[in-house]
């Protein structure tokens, strides 16, 4: 059986692919090389990247059989991540991968405009022995205000206080507990300002935060106050800042990021007290592995149809232990659901979940539920990422309620489909003994325990004597193996459902015979893709 094939475009670490490991074809493409990329796309089931290729629509288009965009970092301006998710194709990225790089980065600009190093240094390069010119300010028992107490802020927290720094913050997102838990006292942003001999933003760039420090802000600075910005350009004002460099307002800034990249013309550039770097907070050694080394281990998750943590598209998140044997059986209930419909129009889709998964977060089951479902009713690739987007485009709407309460099960997991006709359809299905196989429990009400295989036959009929005969003659003459068999009914001579299992697809005229011979109210055939 062919390998899946694993595309790099760039260049990643050697830890990258050894994180790989040996169950791919991996294969290397010049991504800066359109033509090139495209017909390297056409064969891909992922596709590793880093800033330089631009994996668009074009891009997704050419790659039919693509499931994963793996970018190596942490920004995914190179991606189109809404063509990715209606193509059904997962995009992860490396959030954390250079939280420690960044937080190092912001305080070595911290310590250059402090310290006057990097002016300093050409100085003495060039000849001059000017110490007194060079005179700067320590760190020790000042106040520093980071605005945006998120991974990064946590992290300049622990090393500033090292420092003997009193740390106070600005995040409007952070509760009291929190910032108490991290020794720091929060402040509206005006009085951070006021008051901080050092200030630091960690902000996301957003409609909200773009532009969220600038004159009036700079002007509520100590004149003797430094400003450091490693998080992302445009969050500054950058004419307001080399305006208020230039006119003394504050002492001076540190930045490693700007609106464009490069700032060619800036008139930030060549301002005595500044210190500029070239966006260089991910770029360490460590951070570059790390991010390699993350998203590979994302890739053999994706391609093993796994949800992926640090999927951006797809509402999962990390999945407990105890939850994650479930998802295939759900996946196959939705699959089942799907069958037992038929052609009838489904409108709402609600998953009970009863037992003790109760006390777990088991959002991930109305994704595979929806994905199962979906898997062999539209043409389209069905993932995690796109089964949400295909139930928004079709109308229906899903759900999820959990309680501890579960009668007869230990964990029991129920779909309940709502059809346009105003009818309804309902499976059941649980994890069953130490081996945890698979079985279909409940079935439109009527109790019975099957273990879930790649064909099945559903019948409900009239309960009377000679039944199985009939139908177990037909198949019989047919050639067609039955593998197991399970009857269920509410009172005697009412409805009866029969459960058989067979060893391959029944034609559809073998089904035509077997309903005629009796008199069945409903045949259905449910053919399982495996998840």
């Amino acid at each position: 059986m062919a390998k899946p094939i694993v595309l790099i475009a760039e260049e990643l670490s050697p830890a990258t692919v050894e994180a790989l490991g040996p169950d791919f074809d991996i294969r290397h493409v010049d991504g800066t090389d359109r033509p090139a990329l495209l017909s390297a796309l056409a064969g891909a089931d992922a596709i590793l990247i880093r800033s330089a290729t631009q994996v668009d629509a074009e891009a997704i288009a050419a790659a039919p059989k693509l499931k994963v965009v793996a970018r190596a970092g942490v920004g995914l301006d190179n991606v189109d991540i809404k063509a990715a998710t209606e193509a059904g194709v997962m995009v992860v990225n490396a959030p954390t991968s250079n939280i420690i790089s960044a937080a190092e980065l912001t305080i070595g600009h911290m310590l250059s405009v402090a310290r006057h190093i990097p002016a300093a240094d050409a100085s003495l390069s060039a000849g001059e022995w000017k110490r007194s010119k060079y005179t700067g300010a320590e760190l020790y028992e000042k106040t520093v205000g980071i605005i945006g107490l998120g991974r990064i802020g946590a992290l300049i927290t622990a090393r500033l206080q090292a420092f003997g720094m009193n740390v106070v913050a600005y995040d409007p997102y952070v509760t009291a507990a929190r910032a108490q838990q991290l020794g720091v006292q929060l402040l509206p942003l005006d009085e951070l300002l006021a008051q901080s001999d050092f200030i630091t933003i960690h902000m996301p760039k957003t409609p909200e935060t773009t532009g969220m420090i600038g004159a009036a802000q700079l002007a509520k600075m100590k004149k003797t106050a430094y400003i450091v910005n490693v998080a992302r350009g445009g969050l500054i004002d950058e004419d307001a800042l080399a305006d208020a460099l230039a006119r003394n307002v504050i002492a001076g800034a540190g930045l490693d990021v700007f609106v464009n990249e490069p700032p060619t013309g800036s008139k930030l550039l060549g301002l005595p007290n500044i210190v500029v770097t070239p966006h260089l907070g991910a770029s360490t050694d460590e951070a570059q592995e790390k991010a390699g080394v993350s998203v590979a281990k994302s890739v053999r998750l994706a391609l093993g149809g796994e949800l992926v943590p640090d999927a951006v598209n797809v509402a999962g998140g990390i999945i407990d232990p105890f939850v994650r044997p479930g998802i295939a059986l759900v996946e196959k209930l939705g699959q089942i659901l799907a069958a037992v419909a038929g052609h009838s129009a489904l409108t709402a889709l609600e998953v009970d979940v009863r037992g003790e998964l109760a006390a777990y977060d088991v959002s991930v089951y109305r994704l595979a539920a929806l994905k199962g479902y979906f898997t062999n009713q539209v043409t389209e690739n069905v993932s995690y990422v796109n089964a949400p987007l295909l139930a928004e485009q079709r109308g229906i709407s899903s759900s999820l309620t959990t309680a501890e309460e579960s009668k007869d099960y230990r964990n029991v997991t129920t779909l309940h489909g709502l059809l346009a006709d105003g009818s309804s359809v309902e499976v059941s299905g649980t994890l069953s003994g130490t081996r945890m196989v698979e079985k279909i429990v409940g079935l439109n009400g009527y109790d019975i325990e099957v273990p879930i295989a790649e064909h099945h036959i559903v019948m409900l009929y009239a309960d009377r004597p000679g039944i199985v005969a009939s139908y177990g003659r037909e198949f019989g003459d047919a050639g067609i193996n039955i593998a197991g068999m399970q009857i269920a009914r509410r009172s005697a001579g009412g409805q009866a459902l029969s459960i058989i299992t067979v060893d391959s697809p029944v034609p559809d005229q073998v089904l035509a015979r077997v309903a005629a011979a009796i008199d069945a109210e409903e045949l259905r055939e449910i053919d399982i893709v495996d998840a």
